[in-house]
């Protein structure tokens, strides 16, 4: 299990911060180099709670579908994201939202394990650790370039 840890200071009111980082419109643009786009499910929008997404794009040279639902909603503080389907054994995204001053702290947390007992293990420490983290952390400055230069 690896758990990983990305924070954000955006210059912006807390409630934009939380609804970009539910805007699965903005999500599709964060990660253009994946191709990733919405194929099932909310595929445009704000998503809710209870709602699910199924996300199409290509990791490692491969092609790959992840379902998530939203399990957990508290306006504008926090959300939850948890995989439904895909690659991993289990992946959850907790969301977190701060004020402080005129600016928001936003604090992703990620969760994941991978299948292939020992063999996911290594990958998990080798390959997906930074990786995953680099997608995170790619997103969350998409998120704030969006927000501190554009009006949502």
């Amino acid at each position: 299990m690896e758990t990983l840890r990305v924070e954000t200071i955006i210059r912006a009111p807390i409630e934009q911060c939380f609804d970009a980082a539910r805007d699965l419109d903005l999500h599709v643009q964060s990660l253009a180099h994946t191709n990733e786009t919405a194929i099932a499910g909310r595929t445009t929008g704000l998503i809710e709670l209870g709602e699910e997404v199924t996300w199409r794009g290509r990791h490692f040279g491969v092609v790959q579908t992840f379902t998530s639902r939203i399990t957990a909603f508290e306006r504008p503080f926090y959300f939850q994201d948890s995989m439904v389907r895909g690659a991993f054994r289990s992946f959850v995204h907790d969301h977190w939202f701060a004020a402080e001053g005129d600016a928001t702290r936003m604090t992703d947390v990620a969760v994941f394990t991978t299948p292939l007992g020992i063999l996911g293990r290594l990958a998990e420490k080798i390959v997906l650790r930074r990786y995953m983290h680099r997608l995170l952390a790619m997103r969350a400055e998409s998120l704030k370039r969006t927000l501190e230069n554009c009006a949502l």
